[in-house]
């Protein structure tokens, strides 16, 4: 099963800041992954587990802010789609000797 944790925290005052970087801090010490910059992903064995991390994150949420829990198998998580823009890097990956600017 695969978690996802959606979040949208306040980050106005210096206090709401610390808030969030402590609950960033929270997810990944607890094997969270970073999918996009508020939602974060774990793999869970079952349900039980989930449950089990599902009070975890209620025991150290921000008390401001708004946190959603969606837990999908992995064959739904697998079925997801990647929709981006075109990609523009200005790295040079070539192994020329010349390259014109």
């Amino acid at each position: 099963m695969r978690m996802l944790v959606m979040f949208d925290l306040p980050v106005e005052t210096a206090k709401q800041r610390k808030e969030y970087a402590t609950f960033r801090k929270f997810l990944i010490k607890s094997g969270f992954l970073m999918l996009q910059e508020s939602i974060y992903s774990k793999i869970v064995q079952n349900p039980v587990a989930a449950d089990s991390v599902v009070k975890s994150l209620r025991k150290n949420r921000p008390p401001e802010g708004l946190v959603q829990v969606l837990t999908v198998t992995e064959k739904q998580f697998a079925k997801s789609e990647y929709i981006v823009g075109e990609f523009k890097s200005d790295t040079l990956t070539t192994d020329e000797r010349l390259v014109i600017l």
